[in-house]
């Protein structure tokens, strides 16, 4: 395997403007995590006992939007990326179309008179406005290999998700406040009224201004680009990508599969009676391990490779569902989530720098569609397809609703411990047989 690398000072493409590229994009990860922290952390709760929706029905706002989401990331806004290597025009015309379509979603969703109708029409509401919000995912992730080189991703993307982390927070305190009207109106209350609806907007388009200002991206044509090589090389690149691809496809639908009914059971009167102020105090647990990780990440990953570094990061996973399944008191919960919060950015950051090692620079469009797609779906078809189903049938079997939600953990816990094992024999045979660095994808290099 031959590769061929550039020498050049990082943001390849854009020397001249490191520090402001990186507050631009650090800007705009802080806004949409506080967006995505505000409204999708309670969302979950209003479909399942606002509106009435089944356990499984409650999945789907995860599902069917993600699904037309990587669909058009992959077969629309990743070709057309590639094509015109552009990243951040996607950016602005995702988030402006996301805006547009969430005030329309709420519009919609109250003028159904039946609550179950309301639930429906918010999920494939959502699902509509992910055809064009789904731009500004690929362009992001695109845009980021784009302006950083192989060395730095792991760090520039663990202080991003820290970054995303303060804004999660904030988020997610906010979001709790307002979901019941500061305690003086009714659960609900927030999404019902379109408060939520109208602060996300909000932050949408206020996220859009540091997005502006960034370079294009993308890689001209005759331009050297760091990481390019020959057939050989792209053959096994393709190669690995694809055994990495299916370790991360367990990892992450098995650590995400719970997340939209982890809020549920813990809501639950049987179990531990949350309130959504607490439930924010459980979240912000997570968020507070994110900020702290998202600034070590890339010390991690330089530490001890890329690879290595995502194995860990399933470690943490395994170790957050397995405290989820034996929690008898809420100390447990918060020490769970503190665990979640460090496998969420360690596996996002070395995962992603893992991933733009292997994908060639003139295919980042297409090919991070799919890397995208192991994360995004997670959430949701697995918990469609798995989670939601356990619940419902263990409960309509005569289990205690407690032991019912217990046992899609215990489902997620069997998922990723697949995918760690495919983790630690693509990193310690495949990578090592093929003579390919973890860090830098040059032969020669491994550690």
């Amino acid at each position: 395997m031959t590769q061929t690398t550039t020498h050049q000072q990082s943001l390849d493409n854009f020397p001249q403007w490191p520090r402001s590229v990186f507050m631009g994009v650090s800007s705009f990860q802080a806004l949409a995590m506080f967006r995505r922290g505000l409204f999708y952390a309670y969302l979950s709760i209003y479909l399942r006992y606002h509106l009435g929706l089944s356990v499984t029905e409650t999945t789907l706002f995860a599902t069917l939007p993600m699904l037309l989401n990587i669909l058009s990331q992959t077969f629309i806004w990743g070709r057309i990326s590639d094509r015109r290597q552009i990243r951040r025009t996607l950016i602005l015309w995702g988030e402006l179309s996301g805006g547009i379509g969430m005030v329309l979603v709420w519009a919609a969703h109250v003028w159904v008179d039946s609550p179950a109708m309301a639930g429906y029409v918010i999920i494939i509401g959502l699902s509509i406005v992910e055809i064009l919000w789904s731009m500004s995912n690929i362009g992001w992730s695109a845009l980021i290999s784009d302006l950083y080189p192989q060395r730095d991703r792991s760090a520039v993307m663990g202080v991003l998700t820290s970054f995303g982390g303060v804004g999660r927070l904030g988020g997610i305190w906010i979001g709790g406040l307002l979901y019941d009207g500061l305690g003086r109106m009714y659960d609900g209350w927030g999404f019902a009224s379109g408060t939520l609806f109208f602060v996300s907007v909000g932050v949408m388009l206020i996220s859009m201004i540091p997005v502006y200002y960034l370079p294009e991206g993308g890689v001209r044509g005759g331009q050297a680009v760091e990481g390019s090589c020959d057939a050989q090389c792209l053959r096994t690149s393709i190669r690995l990508y694809a055994v990495f691809l299916a370790a991360m496809v367990f990892v992450n639908f098995g650590r995400n599969c719970v997340m939209v009914i982890q809020s549920q059971y813990l809501f639950l009167e049987s179990g531990f009676g949350v309130s959504s102020r607490v439930l924010s105090y459980i979240f912000n647990m997570e968020s507070l391990s994110i900020i702290l990780f998202g600034l070590l990440a890339g010390k991690i990953g330089r530490a001890v490779g890329n690879g290595r570094t995502v194995c860990i990061g399933a470690a943490a996973a395994l170790l957050y569902l397995v405290l989820f399944i034996l929690a008898a008191d809420l100390w447990m919960i918060y020490l769970a989530s503190f665990f979640r919060g460090a496998a969420e950015v360690i596996i996002l950051a070395s995962s992603y720098a893992l991933a733009s090692i292997l994908i060639p620079p003139q295919s980042r469009g297409r090919l991070f569609g799919y890397f995208n797609a192991t994360l995004f779906l997670s959430w949701g078809v697995a918990g469609t397809l798995i989670a939601g189903p356990i619940v419902d049938l263990m409960q309509l079997a005569g289990f205690p609703e407690v032991t019912a939600y217990k046992g899609a953990y215990v489902a997620a816990l069997a998922m990723t411990s697949v995918g760690m094992g495919i983790l630690v024999f693509l990193v310690f045979v495949l990578l090592p047989r093929a003579g390919v660095s973890e860090d830098t994808g040059v032969p020669g290099e491994q550690r």
